[in-house]
């Protein structure tokens, strides 16, 4: 066991804690938790909690009647998740993912009729029907050794682990960085890597700081989270932070203490009211359970084999947009508008996780998606990015293709170059589809003038999203607001801040070179050989206006 640290426990563990259980989990006593996954160490997933909570939130609906699963195929499911055989550390990841957000067929005999049935693992859409428990010292063995690590903090949705937390005392230098870099050795080959390939939300605490990433993630690309509307949230989290605790509570955290844990415990608890810290706002909008499953469910990507999650301003961005496409009465035509997210910001992401959204939004019937770019290589780009991320994208490949996309096939994504339009706008060619969304990569450029026009013949009830990372001019500014006006905005210095650019630095200065007068003179006249006596002297004069503003302070 390792030596107990009374800083870090009374200024991140136990807080973390504290607001967890406010926030809706319930605590689980490392003895207890271990007693859930059968006492066994190597096992991550409370199969007591799964089992039971699959029983609860399944049934089969045949002919009218609901009828249970059975209880071979609640173990089948149980052990689909539970024992996964481990291959390497993303691959594993991404099957636990599609378990976790597309559910298991299961083949079940109801009546004399077999057929398959849909199990899910989590109830995504309706955060109160699931089960959150968290636990702390959570030992784990590590690969092929009697060896145990022990992570902070564990939170478990229907037993199974979708956050793990390092916690640190304030006062260490780069307190975040070291809870990084104990994610980064926990998931290695010979660690603990079976408990993180469940994993989808990794934190970094410490009082006055905190990071996130997902699996996998290198130590470069680890983030920080802001909410939007901060004021409101330290409201609401003074509130949530100084809330007395119920008997039940308060005794659930104090169970299986050591008497020193017990004390600083119990003084923190008594400790009266407090401001919240950096701590308590990355838990509060990355842990709220209903803020979880949200991101789990619909900001998760594998691009290329790497698993990403949602910065910030891609979820927001999302959620903006997702709010005005909705925000409809009747036939009328949905409001588009421009998301301007400053270059290196993860503009062609946004867009994956845009169509996710669209896809998934159950006020959106049978929605399409049509990405539009201006260049040849952004189009080749952005399809991969999408087929990269798992979205099928059917790529236009002339312009009479892009029609017979547009009049025949089912595809939901469909990539274009934007001058393709003419050939299809010729043929008449119309989709006057209301659930149509043109995603338009670079929307400040040409397309919105007559190539824009040209979309709006082909497609003239869609709705139209513009992408820009590109200063925008006053005019193309005054063209978006036309386009239906910023839906979000995410600045330079906002990228800076957050480090996710680096900033860059640069010194105006000109060359301080001096050459010889007699030989310029002798080159002046050699390239003004043919030239008037007054031409040649106003030359003379433009250098010489041209050298004084060169060296003037």
């Amino acid at each position: 066991m390792r030596a107990f640290d009374f800083t870090e426990f009374t200024t991140s563990h136990a807080p973390a804690l504290i607001l967890l259980e406010r926030l809706g989990w319930a605590y689980l006593p490392p003895a207890k938790a271990l007693a859930m996954r059968g006492g066994r160490k190597s096992m991550g997933v409370l199969v007591d909690v799964l089992e039971a909570q699959l029983r609860r939130l399944n049934a089969i609906t045949f002919r009218g009647q609901r009828h249970a699963f059975s209880d071979a195929n609640i173990r089948r499911a149980v052990q689909a998740v539970a024992q996964i055989p481990f291959d390497s550390l993303v691959a594993t990841s991404e099957q636990v993912y599609d378990l976790l957000t597309l559910g298991k067929s299961l083949e079940q005999t109801i009546d004399g009729y077999v057929k398959s049935h849909s199990l899910r693992y989590i109830d995504w859409q309706h955060p109160e029907n699931n089960a959150f428990h968290v636990s702390d010292e959570f030992e784990f063995e590590r690969r092929h050794s009697s060896q145990v690590r022990r992570p902070d903090i564990v939170l478990f949705v229907h037993g199974i682990p979708l956050a793990i937390i390092e916690c640190k005392r304030p006062d260490l230098k780069n307190a975040v960085d070291k809870g990084l870099s104990q994610h980064l050795r926990n998931q290695r080959s010979d660690e603990i890597p079976e408990l993180y390939v469940y994993s989808q939300l990794l934190l970094s605490l410490c009082q006055h700081g905190a990071a996130y990433a997902t699996t996998d993630t290198d130590k470069g690309f680890w983030s920080v989270w802001q909410e939007e509307d901060a004021e409101a949230q330290d409201a609401r989290l003074a509130a949530a932070i100084n809330a007395p605790l119920t008997p039940e509570v308060r005794a659930r955290l104090l169970q299986e203490r050591t008497p020193e844990q017990r004390q600083a415990l119990e003084e923190l608890l008594d400790s009266g009211p407090r401001l919240p810290t950096a701590q308590d706002r990355a838990i509060d909008s990355l842990l709220a359970p209903a803020r979880l499953l949200e991101l789990v469910y619909g900001y998760v990507l594998y691009d290329n084999k790497i698993k990403k999650i949602a910065r910030y301003q891609q979820y927001f961005a999302v959620k903006a947009t997702l709010e005005r496409v909705t925000d409809v009465k009747g036939d009328e035509r949905r409001r588009g508008g421009v998301i301007w997210h400053t270059t290196g910001s993860g503009k062609s992401l946004t867009m994956v996780m845009l169509a996710k959204a669209l896809a998934l939004d159950a006020r959106i019937l049978n929605p399409k998606v049509v990405i539009v770019t201006d260049r040849i290589d952004l189009d080749v780009q952005i399809t991969k990015t999408f087929k990269a991320c798992g979205r099928d994208v059917k790529q236009a490949r002339t312009g009479e293709h892009l029609m017979r996309l547009i009049r025949e096939d089912k595809s939901p994504i469909i990539s274009t170059v934007i001058d393709k339009f003419e050939t299809v706008a010729s043929k008449r060619a119309r989709d006057e589809d209301r659930n149509i969304f043109v995603l338009v990569d670079e929307g400040h450029r040409g397309q919105y003038g007559q190539s824009h026009a040209t979309m709006r013949v082909v497609f003239p009830n869609a709705c139209y999203i513009g992408f820009t990372g590109t200063p925008l001019l006053k005019k193309e500014k005054s063209t978006a607001r036309k386009f239906g006006g910023f839906i979000h905005k995410y600045t330079m210095n906002q990228a800076v801040r957050d480090g996710a650019v680096a900033p860059l630095r640069y010194e105006g200065r000109m060359s301080e070179l001096h050459g010889d007068e007699a030989e310029l003179d002798r080159w002046f006249e050699r390239i003004t050989e043919g030239l008037t006596q007054e031409q040649q002297a106003d030359l003379k004069r433009k250098f010489r206006q041209a050298e004084t503003l060169f060296t003037a302070d």
